[in-house]
């Protein structure tokens, strides 16, 4: 229950010393966010689609690219291309990150989740914790099986790339990393502005246009600027060779990555705290 005063909007715990009825904690509400997540078709195609666009692409690009990349006159490493569709698998990972976010808000089931946890903070710690270990997961058995597919072509080539070779078996683990902070990135975002078109516009916009436009301006503060941004930052950890050398190192740029993430998260908390539902 929600109760507004004229200074600040108080929440009162309906199950708080009541006899007989046991008080909803943390793992309880792990245990609604994971049924609610897992219970829509969009959750199910969402991931579907992450493996396809992942996995699909990166073999397609690979059977496409090795015979040119044995050839001698490629100016790529063959190792840039073993987690190429991830670049496309960002997309559903916003999208699962939006949606756990403001689907609640369109149909109003937000209400039925503050009053069976009124701690808006466990409620959101829920959501991050179900919405990130599914993306960590589904994003590294997706780069795995991208590499396996891919790395076949390239090894018939014989261009292929050995997990042990430098980077690989990092951008295996970092390509999950990566798509569980992006995800957390949306629902941060979604937690804000309560509208999944809008929160779906803002974050690809941030990481596929804004992202390269950015390093159109003059000077070392617009490289700089690139640098920083989000997509930019975290996406290193994910590639074994970048196609921009100009980025940060993986994992100095996911460190980075991860403290806007988690700077977004803590505005979409104090937010949520006292915006009425």
């Amino acid at each position: 229950m929600t109760v507004t005063t004229t200074s600040r909007t108080v929440t009162l715990d309906p199950n708080r010393n009541v006899p007989g009825v046991r008080r909803q904690g943390f793992p309880d509400a792990v245990r609604a966010e994971w049924i609610k997540f897992w219970s829509v078709r969009s959750t199910t195609w969402s991931t579907v689609m992450l493996f396809v666009l992942g996995a699909g692409l990166t073999v397609l690009v690979c059977a496409t690219s090795a015979e040119w990349l044995a050839s001698g006159k490629a100016d790529e490493s063959p190792a840039s291309f073993v987690t190429w569709g991830m670049m496309f698998a960002q997309i559903t990972a916003v999208v699962l990150g939006a949606l756990i976010a403001t689907s609640e808000y369109g149909t109003g089931m937000i209400r039925a989740t503050l009053a069976a946890t009124p701690r808006r903070g466990t409620v959101l710690a829920a959501k991050a914790l179900v919405l990130s270990s599914t993306l960590f997961v589904a994003g590294t058995v997706t780069a795995f099986a991208g590499y396996l597919g891919g790395n076949w072509f390239l090894d018939d080539h014989g261009v292929g790339v050995a997990l042990t070779d430098d980077g690989v078996l990092r951008s295996m683990v970092g390509s999950g990393l990566y798509l569980a902070v992006l995800g957390l990135f949306a629902l941060g975002v979604g937690v804000l502005v309560r509208h999944t078109a809008a929160a779906l516009s803002i974050v690809l916009a941030l990481v596929f246009v804004v992202g390269t436009m950015v390093f159109l301006l003059p000077g070392a503060w617009g490289e700089w600027i690139g640098k920083l941004m989000p997509g930019n930052a975290g996406s290193g950890v994910a590639t074994p060779v970048s196609f921009n050398p100009d980025l940060l190192e993986p994992w100095v740029g996911f460190a980075v990555f991860s403290g806007e993430v988690a700077a977004v998260l803590l505005v979409a908390y104090l937010v949520f705290r006292r915006r009425d539902a």
